[in-house]
């Protein structure tokens, strides 16, 4: 895994222009702690942090093509899962390889395919092309938008990169938020609408697309996309086919040149992914090391609820001899979850889910000691459905994302000025129906069987995207790479069709996965009901957040005062608004700290 960089002009020579070029690399050097590159030519400069992972010695970037006719250059972020079939059939097309990586078998793919190469990937990836022939900059992005991938037009300028940061380093680039962009922060946040980089006139490639840019404009193309269909396999084939193809997307996605491990909750998807790679790795005469979450006083403070039912530990323990690893729990305290805070928001330029991003972070930081990779089971409740809204008819009835239904807003905390500016509600609504738009219904379903189909449609499109962002961004600001084999774009094709009484077959959400990891996961541990991703309860917790927003509200100079009520606010920190409970209050307060540090630190200029 890796940063990327770059800066194309048609009327401008980049040649000379080192400086600006190094310090968008260099602002994202924790991406690629291993190593920095660089490429120049009059039209194009491009620039590359390396994290290494396979083929230390060939895979160096930005990586050139050259010959009599044409000069092809690349800088690329992520892993080709199927690159050694590419290169087998490249080379029976008579192309040539100088080294083993899977970064030059995206190059000879765009020499053989040129744009149409994206559709022969299977992986996660985010890259920017140039060919100097036809003076074209491509950047194209994975199937689900794994890895991230921002750009900007400037004039005759286009600048891209990983992370919002490397365009803010460009002095054509300037930290500016206009309604849009406040409404995607307090009427969605941290959730964003896809293609929108929510600084003004940032974009993002979206996932499953590539934009294309020349002197005359720019194309725009979505090279793949959910297709509805029929599902016409029975229950066993359907279980079959799941195993097969999980079987295989761990198998590639255990390729590595450095220490891989698993993360592990002790729930279903991520115990599934540890049995799956334990096997490889016992196969091997290996040990597979994994890693789990908890925080001190938990056995003092944790109460079950809908969400947490359970505690992960025990079950932790249970898949780890099950499986045979050598485990590792990690503990944090709440002092150390305030303390780092801002950790999360630095590293994704915007703010989002406070301590639930914090302990990824953290976590992150501590198996970035002993590895580089770990596999993890993002996505799997969204592509197989997994979550209680997907059966629960107020969720599937609401006319705004299920995720927002019955959740305090942040933006009822909002000056009645800043709100008749941005519109907070009209615009969360505008963005549903936008989202339901796209969705590709099938003919002849039932009423029922149609909402869940767009329920599947807006946590895959959606919700899935800031999961990636939160993940990824967590795990990149370490230097530590993750992959997500739930994400294998053709598993989200198959179960896209699957109909949610097959995915939840036996009464019991993801039970058709249950089946297919009969013989990987103990009865128990298979049955397990679904447990969300752990929080500390510790009530110093919400002490010291509250602590921390008071003082903010006491600083005259603070930023995010010139947009919220105060006095609201302040109600909300010192626990005396009847509203809104110690769990809300926590969340909307982690928000609002961050907000005004990024409004503090990026030096965003507010423009509605």
């Amino acid at each position: 895994m890796c940063g990327i960089t770059g800066w194309v002009d048609w009327s401008k020579d980049l040649s000379n222009q080192q400086p600006i070029l190094t310090e968008m690399t260099n602002s994202v050097t924790h991406r690629g702690p291993d190593k920095d590159g660089f490429w120049y030519s009059e039209r194009a400069a491009f620039g590359h942090r390396r994290l290494i992972v396979i083929d230390p010695a060939g895979g160096l970037q930005p990586m050139v093509y050259e010959d009599r006719e044409n000069t092809i250059a690349l800088t690329y972020n992520g892993e080709l899962y199927n690159y050694l079939e590419l290169k087998e059939e490249l080379k029976s097309k008579g192309h040539v390889f100088k080294t083993n990586s899977d970064t030059e078998v995206i190059l000879h793919s765009y020499i053989e395919w040129k744009e149409e190469c994206v559709k022969q990937f299977n992986g996660i990836y985010a890259f920017g092309i140039w060919d100097e022939k036809r003076k074209q900059l491509m950047l194209g992005r994975d199937h689900l938008g794994v890895k991230p991938l921002f750009f900007a037009k400037r004039g005759s300028s286009i600048i891209f990169g990983s992370e919002l940061k490397v365009l803010l380093s460009h002095p054509l680039v300037e930290a500016k938020i206009d309604r849009e962009g406040l409404a995607e922060v307090f009427a969605l946040g941290p959730m964003r609408t896809p293609g929108k980089g929510v600084f003004k006139d940032i974009e993002e490639v979206k996932p499953g697309h590539y934009v294309t840019f020349t002197a005359d404009g720019f194309r725009n193309i979505q090279y793949w996309k959910l297709v509805s269909r029929k599902h016409t396999d029975d229950v066993e084939t359907t279980v079959s086919t799941i195993r097969s193809i999980l079987e295989d997307t761990v198998k590639r996605q255990l390729i590595a040149d450095k220490p891989l491990v698993c993360m592990l909750s002790g729930g279903l998807d991520s115990s599934g992914l540890t049995a799956i790679a334990g096997k490889n790795f016992r196969e091997k005469g290996k040990t597979l090391h994994t890693y789990s979450i908890d925080f001190e006083n938990n056995d003092r403070d944790f109460k079950g609820d809908f969400l947490r039912r359970d505690k992960d530990e025990p079950w932790v323990r249970r898949v780890s001899e099950h499986v045979g690893t050598e485990h590792h729990s990690v503990v944090f305290d709440a002092k150390k979850l305030v303390e780092h805070l801002l950790e999360p928001m630095r590293a994704r330029d915007l703010p989002g889910v406070g301590e639930f991003e914090t302990s990824l972070y953290l976590l992150f930081t501590e198996i970035k000691k002993n590895a580089t990779v770990a596999l993890s089971g993002e996505s799997a409740d969204e592509v197989f459905s997994g979550y209680p809204w997907f059966y629960q008819e107020e969720f599937l009835n609401a006319d705004i994302f299920p995720w927002l239904v019955n959740l305090g807003f942040t933006s009822d905390v909002l000056t009645e000025k800043i709100k008749e500016k941005i519109k907070p509600e009209e615009y969360r609504k505008q963005r549903f129906k936008d989202a339901v738009t796209e969705i590709p219904f099938l003919e002849g379903e039932k009423e029922i069987e149609k909402k869940q189909r767009q329920m599947s449609y807006l946590f895959i499109t959606r919700f899935l995207p800031f999961m990636l962002d939160r993940k990824d961004r967590a795990s990149m600001m370490t230097g530590f790479e993750v992959r997500v084999p739930f994400c294998d774009y053709r598993l989200v094709e198959y179960l896209w069709n699957v109909p949610f009484n097959l995915k939840s077959i036996d009464d019991i959400e993801k039970g058709i996965l249950r089946r297919a990891l009969k013989a990987y996961l103990p009865e128990d541990v298979r049955y397990r009901k679904k447990s969300a991703y752990p929080s500390t309860k510790d009530e110093a917790y919400l002490q010291l957040i509250s602590k921390w927003m008071l003082d903010i509200l006491d600083d005259t100079e603070a930023p995010i005062r010139q947009l919220i009520d105060v006095e609201r606010v302040r109600t909300i920190a010192e626990g005396k608004d009847e509203k809104i409970n110690g769990d809300s209050a926590r969340g909307m307060l982690d928000y609002l700290v961050q907000i005004n540090y990024w409004i503090k630190e990026y030096d965003i200029k507010i423009e509605i």
